[in-house]
């Protein structure tokens, strides 16, 4: 007669399957949740390294680089910031552009994200 030997058993359990699916899912809806967010950030900070960056707004009257801004962001659909949030400094002769913003994510019932944003041309 033979024996069969019994291999253990390997895998994952229906309820640990479950759990990292709940994991997963969680992930998920937090980065569809959040990315907009960053997606948006990194479109503010294109458009001020862009306006810092153009040679005919180098001497330009900050309510030049205010207007610029604001078409920029109607172009590219900019709603968190407004012209009048941009800080314009000068450093080294250099036009430095900044805004700093908040961002509140719903995500789910009454629980919130609160996300902060510091976008500057110089950086």
């Amino acid at each position: 007669m033979r024996h069969v030997m019994r291999k253990e058993q390997q895998g994952i359990s229906l309820s640990g399957m479950l759990t990292w699916s709940t994991v997963v899912v969680i992930f998920a809806l937090l980065g569809m949740k959040l990315i907009p967010s960053y997606m948006e950030y990194a479109t503010i900070k294109r458009a001020l390294v862009g306006i810092a960056s153009d040679p005919s707004l180098q001497n330009a009257h900050p309510g030049e680089i205010r207007q610029s801004f604001g078409k920029r962001a109607v172009i590219d659909q900019i709603t968190v910031v407004n012209s009048r949030d941009i800080q314009i400094s000068k450093i080294g002769g250099q036009t430095v552009l900044s805004v700093s913003y908040s961002v509140k994510t719903p995500l789910f019932a009454n629980i919130s994200l609160s996300i902060d944003f510091t976008a500057a041309s110089n950086r």
